[in-house]
């Protein structure tokens, strides 16, 4: 079972092949221009590039794995997915990690992948490039375990190559990115950029922030908080999802930091949980006190939450 394992999370931590291979289909609807948007709410978009990294991502892991549950953000799709798709080729470097002895001998039930095949579609559709991730996360019961992020414009200069993927597992190890402690002497909060009302703004005055950076997707902000750039996500709404943050949630912890609903308590990743993350977001970098920004968000926005 521990074999099974690790090609599960290996196929979805797989970052040299399926990752790349959605985040090409990404970047090719976009210099193709045949976005075909679809407003499935408020502020809630959908594009072709959205369902067709989804068709990539899903066909690949369930053709290894068809008795996983795998949850994508986007509705189901019965049309026909391109074999040049299918990605089945697993990440042998991750394969040589050793897994500690709370990840060995899984109930291949007790697995749940979660899929977000395109976050920050609104800044993609308005070419905010660099905030659009790729997530895939994976959960034993309740618990986010491991994860992935790429983000398919991310530009090193050091390189021509475009792209990044990172990841991380909990209590194993990540890659991808090397971490950074936020600066001292400030404090900087990051936060949605088209989510925001009154109660998200009081959650966010109530820290007394230095600086407030407002920017798209879960996966961007928690990268903010992996790279030093931001000192907590706060997120006083209900409009995140299970497949916004259980990518993000794994390897924040893997590294130390935290993430939690408003109120401190860790969202369910199992297959039966709901899917919308109801209590809102709080999510602090590796060495920051979370217990702290937690008691600094005042009870009105706690209770304006629970209605």
């Amino acid at each position: 079972m521990q074999i099974m394992f690790y090609f599960v999370i290996t196929s979805a931590l797989s970052f040299t092949k399926l990752i790349l291979r959605s985040c090409k289909i990404i970047r090719d609807v976009m210099s193709h221009g045949g976005l075909n948007i679809v407003e499935k709410g408020k502020n809630d978009l959908q594009t072709e590039a959205d369902r067709c990294a989804q068709r990539c991502i899903i066909a690949s892991l369930s053709s290894q794995f068809p008795n996983i549950t795998i949850i994508g953000e986007e509705e189901s799709s019965d049309c026909d997915v391109p074999l040049d798709w299918v990605v089945t080729e697993a990440d042998q470097e991750v394969l040589k990690l050793e897994l500690p002895p709370h990840l060995e001998n899984v109930d291949l039930k007790d697995i749940c992948i979660w899929v977000d095949p395109l976050d920050g579609t609104s800044e993609y559709v308005q070419g905010l490039l660099e905030h659009v991730t790729v997530l895939v996360g994976v959960a034993i019961g309740q618990r986010a375990v491991g994860g992935v992020i790429h983000q398919p414009y991310y530009k090193d200069d050091k390189n021509d190559i475009l792209g990044r993927t990172i990841w991380g597992i909990n209590g194993v190890g990540f890659g991808g990115f090397t971490p950074v402690a936020p600066p001292d002497g400030k404090r900087i909060i990051t936060t949605t950029r088209s989510h925001s009302d009154c109660t998200v703004q009081a959650a966010i005055n109530a820290l007394c922030p230095d600086e407030v950076l407002r920017v798209g997707g879960a996966g961007y902000k928690v990268i903010l908080l992996l790279e030093g750039k931001a000192h907590a996500y706060v997120l006083a709404s209900k409009g995140c999802k299970r497949w916004d943050t259980c990518a993000p949630e794994a390897i924040l912890h893997a590294i130390g930091g935290t993430l939690t609903d408003i109120y401190g308590e860790y969202y369910p990743y199992n297959s039966e949980t709901t899917h919308a993350n109801l209590k809102g977001i709080l999510a602090t970098a590796a060495g920051q006190n979370h217990r702290w920004y937690m008691s600094q968000i005042p009870q009105e926005v706690k209770e304006k939450l629970k209605q």
